[in-house]
């Protein structure tokens, strides 16, 4: 038997897992019942027998039975004495219309109060779930947000009772599409017999949990239809791969083949680990086994780990995560942190660890150096990233290689979760926008992992490089994400490899954040322009996962029910404008195309006055909606904290957009391009789409020639970028603000190694060229519509006049390109070539037509 002192303690949820003191508790569960009534008219077995049980639960290292009446105090001793925490679901009449009649309503609630208040205190007392599997016509024939609101309430209710009562609803996949909030965790009874299919919904679960554990509240198979064997091997697999997937526990269904449901004992299915009688079947001893290992990692062997932490000015926080990387459960690990130049007392709090590998920058080199710094020291196989406002869980870098090895990944990351223990204003934080999180592209790979919660294999570095030393504050992880996937491999996510972030905890510090991430985001507009909007806003292919229910109101929830509500998995999906429109709307792109505007055109009608006002006023309602949805935990649930919410939905998006068109301009003015009188003549006449570049007797192909022009852009400053891969042209030059300069090239072939290296070129409009044409052509419309005649037409003259003005800008730098390859090409030997109606040069012409009678010899040949 267990000792009673060590069960006199509560068990409570630390990120997505529990914990029983300071050590993590894996819930281990059998499900129990329900049974014939016994003498005393409960739906339990007597005193005697439930003696008897508990021993052999206790045999199996179970810790937790889940039983689906009210048990009696005596139970619940019982339960304490052998070690055992019950698991309570609450009965009431799902079947029927429960919300019809507020007496009902009353009644389900009034029977959750009592459960809770029987089982309050005890330390037998594990968690109570408040509902269990709600059929789903009935979910139906209410609305789902009717019915979570009301499983809501139940919990609530449990919570008046017992403040730190565990409350959960125990869900199923035909109902998959309720998502109760103000759980503590997420129970979902699972029953799939294949292991793909199994696993795949685990990850899908843990995605619909977020930051809560993941408990599956009934699994099992029925060794009647089955067989015992298959039973035995089922289960086997079912616990492994749960734990593995990194779930916070199960429950098997059942302990027993005796179950009474209805009034009536149930003899046509046998899912219990026992028989009526108790005989253990071979189930039992599997489950033994896997309960007795618990948790297990088939990584075999484990490579070694090399976990780099960049540091700069990290003192406050760095020393909580070094104590939590020295306890991580790993076999053979190494530490490693990169002082960025700190002038605090960072180094100090480093020497604190023995085993820590120390490495110093004289100055601030930024984040994308001193991570490739650590990547450079790394003697491990993996390299795993971390911050130094990080704590890690102790099965971190676990959950992350088994990820890693037993998938085709070549990096994998995890969650970041704001810790409990951080200020109020960092709680808000952690619910406005900006924060890091995961991207999804299915519910195992991912498009984006956040640079504090991943891990690569070191050779992915040689094949696509490091961090690109650029990105000092921000932006680095997005880049190396996207360049691993242009190259064509996958990025996974570990659901359960868990590290707590800590939130900015001052509001300047969470706008200075946000302004680095509109300066990062500048930088990858300029390496993956294919990846962002024409307003400069990223484009994820995959869905970003929130804490919050940021479910814009105009948004429409579409259910698939199958015909008759009949589907056994039922998933929802989102149509319409969801939490992204917050953003847009507070942006300085949506102040200056659209409020700005109407408060001019106001200005003439008095009548579009009203609806500036609203454009004006938008913003704000939808910060304080979010606000109000904001899941705040108990304790620091105030109004003020929801109205910094509130105002961190308004200024957040509004300054990371500043940021980002501030340096975007930054970009523009930094090109160096020489308007020289060569350019200038050029410009007299009228310029060539294409240019020819003439090889003979040099070692110099298109490859190089493009080399040879990337270099020269970078030692003027040129900000350029390249073909992605999926675009017609080699590279794109931007030459200012309002002005780009695209490049193609090809090269022919010719006897002798000989060669023509041709150059397309053509200028497109930038996004703020497109923005501001559009701006004003629209206003213009908008005024004639109006009648406003004379406003209306000259916004659309001034349009026509940026036209020509963008016209003149395109001409200044398509020459200035012209003139710059020329002269690369003249200093690497190469001779320019002009088409047949050259004016000039006849040298150059009668080559024109030996190349081209080559050619056609070539042909004949």
């Amino acid at each position: 038997m267990g000792s009673l002192g060590a069960n006199s303690q509560r068990v409570k949820t630390d990120g997505k897992f529990f914990r029983l003191g300071g050590a993590k508790f894996y819930l281990r569960g059998v499900a129990y019942g329900p049974f014939p009534p016994n003498p005393k008219g409960e739906p339990f077995k007597s005193l005697e027998d439930s003696r008897r049980d508990f021993s052999l639960i206790q045999a199996l290292h179970a810790n937790v039975i889940r039983v689906y009446e009210v048990p009696p105090r005596w139970f619940l001793d019982l339960a304490q004495e052998y070690d055992l925490r019950v698991f309570v679901d609450v009965p009431w009449n799902r079947q029927r219309c429960f919300l019809d009649s507020a007496k009902d309503r009353a009644e389900i609630i009034n029977q959750v109060k009592t459960a809770t208040l029987q089982c309050a205190g005890h330390p037998a007392f594990f968690a109570l779930s408040v509902g269990n599997e709600i059929p789903p016509d009935i979910v139906r024939w209410y609305g789902a947000r009717k019915v979570e609101r009301f499983i809501r309430d139940l919990i609530w209710a449990a919570k008046d009772v017992d403040p730190e009562c565990l409350c959960t609803y125990a869900n199923y996949p035909s109902t998959e599409f309720l998502e109760p909030p103000d759980q503590d965790f997420i129970c979902f009874n699972v029953y799939l017999h294949t292991r793909h299919a199994f696993e795949a919904y685990v990850y899908k679960l843990h995605h619909m949990a977020d930051g809560c554990p993941l408990v599956l509240g009934e699994i099992g198979m029925d060794s009647l239809r089955e067989g015992e064997i298959a039973q035995a091997k089922f289960l086997e697999w079912q616990i492994e791969t749960a734990f593995e997937c990194g779930t916070a526990g199960l429950v098997v269904f059942n302990f027993t083949d005796e179950w009474y449901v209805g009034g009536e004992l149930i003899d046509d299915w046998a899912f219990g680990l026992t028989t009526t009688e108790r005989r253990p079947k071979l189930a039992f001893e599997v489950v033994k086994e896997k309960f007795l290992n618990l948790p297990v990692f088939n990584v075999q062997p484990f490579p070694r780990v090399s976990v780099v932490v960049p540091a700069w000015n990290a003192a406050p926080t760095l020393e909580a995560c070094l104590q939590s990387l020295n306890r991580l459960e790993y076999p053979d690990y190494e530490i490693i942190v990169v002082d960025d130049g700190s002038t605090d007392e960072t180094p100090n709090v480093v020497n604190q660890f023995a085993r820590v590998r120390y490495i110093r920058h004289d100055r601030n080199l930024g984040l994308g150096t001193a991570r490739n710094t650590g990547i450079a020291a790394a003697t491990g196989e993996v390299v795993a990233f971390t911050d130094a406002d990080c704590v890690v869980d102790e099965h971190w870098l676990t959950y992350l290689v088994k990820e890693l090895v037993s998938g085709d990944y070549v990096c994998v990351g995890g969650p970041n979760l704001p810790p409990l223990v951080d200020n109020f204003v960092a709680t808000a934080v952690s619910f406005a926008p900006g924060n890091p999180r995961h991207v999804m592209l299915s519910h195992t790979v991912a498009e984006h992992v956040p640079g504090c919660n991943m891990a690569f294999y070191k050779w992915v570095f040689e094949r696509v490089g490091g961090f690109d030393p650029v990105f000092a504050r921000a932006g680095d992880d997005v880049d190396i994400c996207w360049r691993v996937q242009d190259a064509g491999y996958k990025i996974g996510f570990a659901p359960a490899a868990v590290v707590w972030h800590h939130r900015r905890s001052t509001l300047t510090g969470y706008l200075r954040q946000q302004l680095g991430y509109g300066e990062a985001e500048a930088l990858l507009v300029k390496k993956h322009p294919r990846r962002f909007s024409f307003l400069g806003t990223p484009q994820w292919q995959g869905r970003i996962y929130k804490q919050s229910l940021l479910i814009w109101p105009f948004q429409k929830i579409l259910v698939y029910h199958g015909r008759f509500a009949s589907a056994p998995f039922q998933p929802k999906s989102f149509k319409g404008p969801g939490w992204e429109l917050t953003n847009l709307l507070c942006t300085v792109e949506y102040l200056v195309l659209l409020v700005v505007p109407m408060t001019i055109v106001g200005l003439w009608f008095r009548g579009v006055l009203v609806l500036a006002a609203v454009t004006a006023i938008l913003p704000l309602i939808s910060a304080v909606y979010y606000a109000l949805i904001a899941r705040v935990p108990e304790g620091k649930n105030y109004w003020w904290v929801r109205s910094l919410i509130a105002l961190m939905h308004l200024l957040g998006p509004f300054v990371r957009s500043v940021a980002r068109h501030k340096s975007k301009l930054q970009l523009c003015r930094n090109c160096n391009l020489r308007d020289s009188w060569k350019a200038i003549s050029l410009r007299k006449t009228r310029l060539p789409s294409t240019l020819a570049y003439w090889v003979e007797g040099l070692d110099v192909d298109r490859m190089s020639f493009l080399q040879q022009v990337l270099f020269e852009l970078e030692k003027l400053g040129c900000p350029y970028r390249l073909d992605s891969g999926w675009e017609d042209f080699d590279l794109e030059l931007l030459a200012n603000t309002w002005v780009g300069v695209r490049l193609q090239t090809a090269c022919e072939l010719y006897p002798k190694k000989r060669r023509l290296i041709r150059c397309r070129l053509w200028t497109i409009w930038t996004p703020t060229t497109k923005l501001c044409f559009v701006g004003l052509f629209a206003l213009g419309l908008a005024l004639l519509g109006l009648q406003a005649s004379s406003a209306g037409w000259l916004a659309i003259l001034m349009g026509g006049a940026l036209c020509l003005w963008v016209w003149r800008l395109s001409r200044k730098a398509k020459s200035e390109v012209i003139v710059l390859l020329d002269e690369l090409a003249e200093g690497l030997g190469l001779v320019k070539l002009t088409t047949r109606n050259a004016p000039h040069d006849s040298k150059a012409t009668r080559r024109w037509h030996r190349i081209l009678e080559l050619w056609k010899g070539r042909a004949s040949n």
